[in-house]
């Protein structure tokens, strides 16, 4: 089983427009929404890549039903910590030309002890899951080390884990050495203290990452595909020339793919031509973590790896 953890869910709604004024009222054509949070796009992926998943996380209020209430609907298994801090809702803007803008609520206050007993359902679950995924930020009053706290909970129990986060949380998540990280190249940037200005300089910082302790290290390139290093072996993984309709939630479904590819035990290519078909087939749907099944198998047959 994979599970993914998502300690600072939300209700995602989609907006369509025409356009976006600045100071103006604007008419929303259609509104979608979505349960939201890097490990629940996460979680959906990999459910269509045909794998037993698990969400778990925290959730609270009117919010956190209502998460919960979609997730049943899509049938995706849930065991989430019920906090007294409702849910967040985050609005993604879609305008006609294809432009997106986010407006991302921070989370409401966790107290310690929901945490600690959060920590304490975490160990259970670590028990029945082969591939766990850690993704995105945390709700306010939670410490930038509970990932590292998680990590080293997980790996105690000699499963894998995949961390996908950015700031102090992925500083502090790396030194606990977790299977594979997802950064993109300003991720890369801030980690190592560089500035990246060919594509040389992004090989030799994955590169570097991977040396501090961790078994791989994928990089995101947008429509470039992405990089995998493994053993100090680089892989570029290249999509073919597709018209996108919708980008977010394309790097959680790369990460989805990327467990996927784990618990079956794929090899490093199989690994990397996986995971950029997935993450590109999503950008072919409105919907955030999502793909269809015909059009990733199209364009598997056309990512083309390199060994660099």
């Amino acid at each position: 089983m994979i599970t993914t953890v998502t300690l600072n869910a939300a209700i995602d709604k989609a907006y369509k427009i025409d356009q976006l004024h600045k100071g103006e009222v604007m008419r929303v054509i259609n509104c979608s929404n979505t349960p939201g949070g890097k490990g629940l796009n996460v979680a959906r992926v990999v459910k269509l890549c045909g794998e037993e998943v698990l969400a778990t996380g925290l959730l609270g209020g009117f919010n956190g039903a209502k998460v919960e209430e979609m997730l049943k609907k899509q049938e995706i298994p849930y065991d989430f910590l019920h906090t007294c801090a409702e849910t967040r809702i985050c609005i993604n803007v879609l305008e006609r030309d294809g432009t997106s803008t986010e407006f991302l609520e921070p989370g409401d206050n966790v107290s310690t002890k929901e945490i600690n007993d959060f920590l304490i359902k975490f160990s259970s679950i670590i028990d029945r899951s082969d591939v766990i995924t850690i993704s995105g930020s945390v709700p306010k009053g939670v410490a930038p080390d509970i990932y590292r706290k998680m990590i080293v909970m997980i790996k105690e129990k000699g499963k894998k884990v995949i961390l996908d986060t950015s700031g102090s949380l992925l500083v502090e998540g790396m030194k606990a050495g977790p299977t594979m990280i997802k950064p993109n190249m300003d991720e890369i940037s801030a980690l190592l203290g560089v500035s990246l200005h060919s594509w040389e300089d992004i090989i030799a910082g994955a590169k570097q990452l991977q040396s501090m302790g961790l078994d791989m290290v994928a990089v995101s390139l947008g429509s470039k595909g992405a990089l995998l290093v493994k053993h100090n072996v680089v892989y570029h993984g290249k999509p073919p020339e597709i018209k996108t309709i919708n980008t977010v939630g394309s790097g959680d479904s790369m990460v989805a793919a990327f467990a996927v590819a784990i618990k079956r035990g794929y090899g490093e290519e199989e690994a990397l031509r996986y995971a950029v078909a997935v993450s590109a087939a999503n950008t072919l749907t409105m919907a955030t973590g999502s793909f269809i099944q015909n059009d990733m198998e199209e364009i598997y047959k056309k990512v083309v790896i390199s060994k660099i």
